[in-house]
């Protein structure tokens, strides 16, 4: 079965399969500023869909709760009005009430009235180079699994960069739709705390038998690169075919190639 998938604006993304509905990273805010502790945050593009124009979702997939660009104001009261929230363990843990958290590897299932299942697994993530995690915090992907055999599996894989735990989602799993955050993102030094093109290109060539979704590559001023290198990058390296962008508020059916 295919997958359909909705960019929202930013990581947000409305993904449909067999039946259910998964909304990842919500981030809901007109442009502006969000100051941190350690670095200013600027949006530049509102979200292509408000909330309550989405519909009910069964779950939100929150690789992390610490970013701005992850979940603004909005996406925060966002949570209250959905069934199930997934996300780190730390997350969880500041934002209480009916979030769950999930270390890597820890699986969470979703049923329907008609006895389907869903599978989420959640994956490891590095939000940047090896020793950023005192800085940046927990971050968790998500390997989406269908009780159906007939559906591709889907992989989420939240803020990281290209590194082991990635290559280990890549040999667990047979994923058939990858959604790497891939604006290599940049605000505390000379490096990229998100996917740039030379990371979404090691993820393609680790997962061979999926089509290439990226999220998180637009809206945000400390994005380096946007589709637009991706799509550059991946025809001279003979990848071109295996790239789907997706435009903003339109659902996109996503195969497997």
């Amino acid at each position: 079965m295919p997958v359909s998938i909705t960019l929202i604006g930013g990581p947000t993304a409305l993904i449909e399969i067999d039946g259910f509905r998964l909304l990842t990273d919500p981030t809901f805010d007109a442009p502006g500023a969000y100051q941190l502790p350690h670095v200013k945050l600027e949006k530049t593009i509102g979200p292509a869909m408000r909330p309550d124009a989405i519909g009910p979702v069964d779950a939100v997939l929150l690789s992390h709760d610490q970013h701005s660009d992850n979940l603004d104001n909005s996406g925060r009261d966002y949570l209250f009005k959905v069934k199930r929230v997934l996300t780190t363990e730390a997350g969880a843990k500041r934002l209480g009430g009916h979030v769950e958290g999930l270390a890597p590897w820890s699986v969470a299932h979703l049923r329907d009235d008609d006895g389907n299942t869903l599978t989420i697994t959640a994956t490891p993530a590095r939000h940047g180079p090896a020793g950023i995690e005192p800085l940046s915090g927990d971050v968790i992907g998500f390997v989406v699994s269908s009780s159906r055999e007939d559906t591709s599996a889907v992989y989420i894989s939240g803020d990281t960069t290209w590194f082991d735990g990635v290559a280990e989602v890549a040999r667990r799993f047979k994923c058939g739709v990858v959604l790497p955050f891939a604006g290599a993102a940049q605000t505390r030094g000379p490096f990229h705390l998100t996917m740039d093109t030379n990371d979404a290109i090691e993820t393609a060539r680790a997962f061979p038998d999926a089509m290439i979704v990226p999220l998180h590559t637009e809206g945000w001023a400390h994005f380096r690169q946007n589709g637009e290198d991706l799509r550059k990058t991946f025809d001279v390296l003979g990848f071109g075919t295996r790239l789907r962008l997706l435009e903003p508020g339109v659902p996109t059916v996503v195969e497997a190639p």
